[in-house]
């Protein structure tokens, strides 16, 4: 396996893509059990990298307002901004699959609404959209699908309900069919997966219940925050790289890249204050 730069490892296993990633390729996966590694990123720099070390899909996540904008939760984030964030991914031109995010705002007051905007970031270079809701987003999932725009659900607990279920909660350990009970989370998948979405995330779900929806659902399951009986994964890459600024129970930090990225400034403030840099290697006669 050939390195992506000198002097880098990569571990075993993990490469691009050799191929694009389509669509069909998670009905495929979901049937020879490959697990889907997928990750959130906003840039074009981050995508390639990411690209580059095999992840299939890439989400264009409305995280952005937390992890880079400073806000409290993702409920500010625009389409506008969605857009912009999409375009700079697929810049990048990465072989995994690229999902935009519909934001807060962008589809819930019509399925009319929902697939102009779904059309609005297809145009900025998602190849697929994600948006939150289960039974009371059937309707305008089945619209974006029936424009031929494919569709990832997203259950659970679904940041732009923040305010509803009165913060990040898990969701699902209390039976019933209200809004984040059990047995509304079991109806919630299979509305889904009527409606023609092509995959479906689980968010903030105890194991044993993510593990039963993987098990009934015919789409694959992206579980974060969901154990490990999903059909395949999805974190933020800033948690993943060490980055953030805070940590949850359901990510792990695989790197711990904050404190080095504080090293190298620190001396590179130095190094001007004393006036060691630039030095004449790196200036021009």
């Amino acid at each position: 396996m050939s390195n992506p730069a000198a002097g880098s490892a990569v571990p075993a296993g993990a490469a691009a893509p050799a191929k694009k990633v389509r669509v069909p390729d998670f009905a495929r996966w979901k049937a020879e059990g490959h697990r889907i590694a997928m990750i959130t990123a906003y840039d074009a720099t981050f995508a390639r990298l990411v690209d580059q070390a095999g992840v299939e899909a890439i989400l264009v996540g409305d995280s952005v307002g937390m992890v880079v904008q400073g806000e409290s939760s993702t409920i500010p984030v625009d389409l506008d901004e969605m857009a912009y964030h999409v375009r700079m991914v697929s810049r990048a031109r990465p072989k995994a699959l690229i999902i935009g995010d519909l934001p807060f705002g962008s589809y819930q007051i019509s399925p009319q609404q929902a697939v102009e905007s779904s059309i609005r970031l297809m145009k900025s270079g998602a190849e697929c959209v994600k948006l939150e809701g289960g039974v009371s987003m059937a309707d305008t999932i089945a619209a974006i699908t029936r424009v031929d725009i494919p569709v990832v659900g997203h259950i659970g607990l679904t940041p732009q309900s923040v305010h509803r279920m009165g913060g990040h909660r898990v969701q699902g350990r209390a039976s019933g069919h209200d809004a984040g009970g059990r047995e509304r989370l079991l109806d919630d998948a299979h509305a889904v997966e009527q409606a023609g979405a092509f995959a479906v995330v689980l968010e903030g779900i105890p194991m044993e219940l993510a593990a039963e929806i993987t098990a009934k659902l015919t789409i694959p399951t992206i579980g974060i925050g969901a154990g490990v009986g999903c059909d395949g994964q999805v974190l933020v890459l800033h948690d993943v790289l060490g980055l953030a600024d805070s940590t949850f129970t359901f990510t792990k930090q695989f790197a711990q890249l904050r404190d080095e990225i504080v090293r190298a400034t620190a001396t590179y403030v130095d190094e001007v204050r004393s006036g060691a840099w630039p030095d004449e290697a790196h200036s021009f006669r």
